[in-house]
């Protein structure tokens, strides 16, 4: 397998015709439960994982990241931090009133919401740069059901790779990288 480093000039690793790329693997780094590796064809790339490692029963608050198939629906981007350039994906710019409900028992529970907002939620527009560039997966989306876990993105990750909430997250230059060669049809596949 190739390192990122390796392949940053060849476009064939990521292409798999003209519908983009089409699935990603992510699968638990051995020995550390919070960290993963993403292959993608020939690639891999280090991720980071929720502080729960991987769970095939995520609950709401858990820390882990869904042992799932998750398709990519849709990003936000800052645009005052870049802007994500090509991509098939459905993109759209934070705004500084977007959050996203985390209360199971709230009627926008695991949806965006405009702040303020009376229940629980998280800011979408991060000061640690986060969510830059946040991808939001298919996760508990359709049917929602309370208490199965919110907010689940694929997003930029923290020096260290140190542990997500349960999201999976990929440095700025991987997630540029990547950015073109997504689109609705992408799947990203957590696998033990």
């Amino acid at each position: 397998m190739r390192s990122y480093s390796k392949i940053s000039k060849d476009k064939r690793v990521f292409q798999e015709g003209r519908s983009g790329l089409t699935r990603i693997i992510v699968r638990q780094k051995p020995g550390v439960p919070t960290q993963g590796i993403m292959q993608i064809g020939s690639a891999v790339f280090p991720c980071a994982l929720g502080r729960g490692g991987i769970s095939a029963d995520k609950r709401e608050g858990d820390g882990a990241t869904p042992l799932a198939r998750m398709r990519l629906l849709e990003g936000y981007f800052r645009g005052d931090h870049g802007r994500p350039g090509r991509t098939r994906l459905p993109m759209r710019p934070i705004r500084a009133d977007l959050g996203w409900c985390e209360v199971p028992g709230d009627r926008n529970y695991n949806r965006p919401v405009k702040m303020p907002y009376e229940a629980s939620h998280e800011t979408m527009r991060r000061e640690d740069r986060l969510y830059d560039f946040c991808i939001v997966l298919d996760w508990n989306i359709r049917p929602r059901r309370p208490g199965r876990g919110s907010a689940i993105f694929f997003h930029l990750a923290r020096l260290g790779f140190t542990p997500t909430e349960g999201c999976v997250a990929v440095t700025r230059q991987v997630m540029l990288r990547l950015l073109p060669h997504l689109t609705r049809r992408t799947v990203l596949e957590v696998r033990r």
